[in-house]
């Protein structure tokens, strides 16, 4: 099987001595491409930055470009320039993570909202897919996002972790689903074992959103706690049972709309 994560915080300082054996571990576990995640403009250009210095092939490591709700008090005209610049390299596939968070609200909320309808625009403008985060927000990014779909390309809720009425609005606009090891979490995620049957093959990918988020399911834990990509088979094992479908079925559709997503070469298996 090969699983595509679609998103790993591999700028993370956690990270900072470990990149190599943690992508050598990755690929061993089936995990053969995976996109950084981009938080603010500094943090998309070293994941950018990370992708040419880790895969000379330029097969396996893709990033998106973009700033993420927690970052909106600090976006400026000089913000959307850089992104511009950045989203026009190779190797970035897809704006954001951008959205609003309404649950720490880090950033004023009208900021998080200029920040992220910026942000869209310039999807639109360069044909990019979204790479985008809500929490506590549903409504009103659905909200901002009807303004922008029929222009967009694709988009994707990034670790969805809402409840039925939040899943069906983001499926009516046509937006994709991320799904990570938050359903292996038994105290806040268990509303999902049921919700996940209702994302159509096509619409559904996996991803790790390392370091965060380590599977409580997962045996043996590792000593430092922190999740990697080489533990995405234990999502896909978790998401399989509750769609009722077999994990070798849902690896080849979620890697297939992965792929698809982010326009991602086909690579063979080593």
């Amino acid at each position: 099987m090969q699983l595509v994560d679609i998103g790993l915080n591999l700028t993370h300082p956690s990270f900072a001595h470990d990149r190599e054996a943690l992508l050598t571990r990755a690929y061993q576990a089936g995990v053969c491409q995976l996109v950084l995640t981009g938080t603010s403009v500094a943090d998309s250009e070293q994941a950018l930055t990370l992708c040419r210095q880790l895969d000379e092939t330029g097969e396996r490591l893709f990033a998106t470009a973009g700033v993420h709700p927690h970052d909106a008090r600090e976006w400026t005209p000089g913000s959307a320039r850089q992104l511009r610049d950045l989203l026009q390299e190779e190797r970035i596939r897809a704006v954001g993570e951008c959205g609003l968070d309404f649950n720490r609200d880090l950033s004023p909320r009208t900021q998080q909202e200029k920040a992220l309808e910026e942000q869209l625009a310039l999807a639109v403008e360069l044909g990019k897919p979204v790479f985008l985060h809500e929490r506590d927000a549903s409504q009103r990014l659905a909200e901002i996002l009807r303004h922008y779909r029929d222009s967009l390309t694709a988009a994707v809720v990034h670790c969805f972790t809402g409840d039925r009425q939040a899943l069906f609005a983001y499926l009516d606009l046509d937006l994709h689903i991320g799904i990570t090891g938050w359903i292996c979490d038994e105290r806040r995620g268990s509303h999902l074992h049921p919700l996940v049957r209702d994302i159509p093959a096509g619409r559904l990918m996996l991803e790790s959103d390392a370091p965060y988020l380590l599977p409580r399911t997962l045996r043996p834990k590792p000593k430092s706690g922190h999740n990697e990509p080489a533990f995405l088979p234990e999502v896909l094992r978790e998401v399989a049972s509750h769609r009722g479908e077999s994990e070798e079925a849902l690896a080849g559709h979620s890697t297939t709309c992965a792929r698809r997503f982010f326009t991602l070469p086909e690579i063979s298996a080593r």
